[in-house]
């Protein structure tokens, strides 16, 4: 299993003070990579800790606070901890000396309504199992059988492997690619990045980064070249790329380069295709014409960065939303994964950026309660195209036969 750090299954480990989470981390990893403590309390807060587990490969394992912490910080760390929930792939739930309640009952609700498969962990086995009228209990509840475990034999993390690649989620497993399923061996895909202030200083931007490799995998020849080159390079070389990718911020500039019988989107849509919900996207992005006077708009950042004086997520988009529409629309900016600073229902439209920084799991559930409420969701890349007029030809190497411009506008 080969997987970007951003792309890496994420397990989360949940249970009460001093039921040995930690104790469980360490053996997997087989390294002391968690403090491990007689006394209640001893991991705060949700940390990442990456490694690899002989036998399944990397991941990173998500070591949380006790789910019965007390007293008002305790109350913060378990709100911390079921946050968590959002950005696993599967979750360890993990109980001992013969404690199940409404902890572990509260857990259970929050990963069913979460969709998130999970295996429940009896730990400290070598000191006594679970009678037979406990674990069935546990089973009547969860719907799932009570696995014995204990850090002081080697057979139980095989065990306890084995189980992880049993219940992990097929797609969870796998990368999806950028642009294999529309690309063939031999194609030339041209690849616009423009070198900007927002660029990194001697380095390309993930997402061109990904598309370089995505298109190398599948055996196809990657050119890449700024904006100012397009319309030599096309003339004097004679080459028809079979797709062109460009930074949505230079849309307009790429659609009157590249010549209309050649396909064009950008690395904002083709991440939003892999990694977001396209359908969702696809539907939401015409309510932008829908926008009026007082609406509020969200616009979600997956990652914290240095805000430029023409960063494209706060100042950029804004403007071209402001001037498409006519109209005085109020923005909020969240960065990270970040609390809203209001509920969701207040919002408009809510556009939400590539994502080349978090896992799909987590940009998923960020927008989830979103769509349960019925508010259009939209990309970066695609509110941008769509304010440029340039949507349906931005989204069409990905719709096929839909015909996006018939079905959605």
């Amino acid at each position: 299993m080969s997987k970007g750090r951003e792309n890496k299954v994420h397990i989360g480990i949940y249970g009460r003070r001093n039921v040995g989470k930690s104790s469980i981390i360490n053996r997997l990893a087989g390294q002391d990579i968690a403090i491990v403590s007689d006394h209640a309390g001893t991991t705060t807060d949700p940390v990442k800790k990456s490694f690899e587990i002989t036998g399944f490969g990397p991941v990173v394992l998500i070591d949380t606070a006790g789910i019965d912490d007390t007293g008002e910080l305790g109350l913060k760390r378990i709100e911390k901890t079921i946050k968590s929930i959002d950005s696993i792939d599967l979750a360890i739930l993990v109980t001992a000396n013969g404690e199940w309640g409404v902890f572990e009952d509260n857990m259970v609700t929050r990963l069913n309504e979460s969709g998130i498969p999970y295996i429940v962990i009896y730990n400290k086995a070598d000191t006594g199992l679970p009678d037979r009228k406990f674990s069935d209990r546990i089973s009547a509840v969860t719907g799932k059988p009570l696995h014995p475990f204990t850090t002081l034999d080697s057979s139980g993390v095989d065990y306890l492997t084995e189980l992880i690649r049993k219940t992990i989620p097929e797609s969870s497993m796998k990368t999806p690619g950028l642009l294999g399923d529309i690309i063939s061996q031999g194609d030339i895909i041209l690849l616009i990045t423009p070198i900007d202030v927002e660029a990194p200083e001697g380095r390309l931007i993930l997402p061109q980064v990904q598309a370089i490799r995505d298109i190398l995998d599948n055996d196809a020849v990657a050119v890449v070249l700024k904006e100012r080159e397009v319309d030599s390079f096309l003339r004097r070389s004679g080459v028809r790329p079979a797709l062109a990718i460009t930074d949505s911020q230079i849309f307009s500039r790429a659609d009157a380069s590249v010549p209309a019988d050649i396909p064009l989107t950008s690395f904002s849509i083709a991440l939003a295709r892999m990694k977001g919900d396209f359908e969702s996207y696809l539907k939401g992005t015409p309510a932008i014409s829908e926008l009026k006077s007082g609406d509020r708009v969200l616009l979600l950042e997956s990652c914290s960065h240095h805000v430029a004086c023409d960063d494209i997520g706060r100042v950029k988009i804004p403007r071209w939303l402001t001037s498409f529409t006519g109209c005085h629309l109020e923005f909020d900016v969240v960065a990270g994964l970040d609390d809203l600073p209001r509920q969701v229902t207040d919002y408009a439209l809510i556009i939400q950026c590539g994502g080349c920084m978090i896992t799909r799991r987590q940009l998923y559930n960020r927008l989830r309660p979103a769509i349960k409420a019925g508010i259009p969701v939209t990309n970066y890349g695609m509110a941008i195209a769509w304010v440029q007029g340039i949507y349906n030809r931005a989204v069409a190497p990905f719709t096929g036969n839909r015909g996006a411009g018939d079905i959605y506008l």
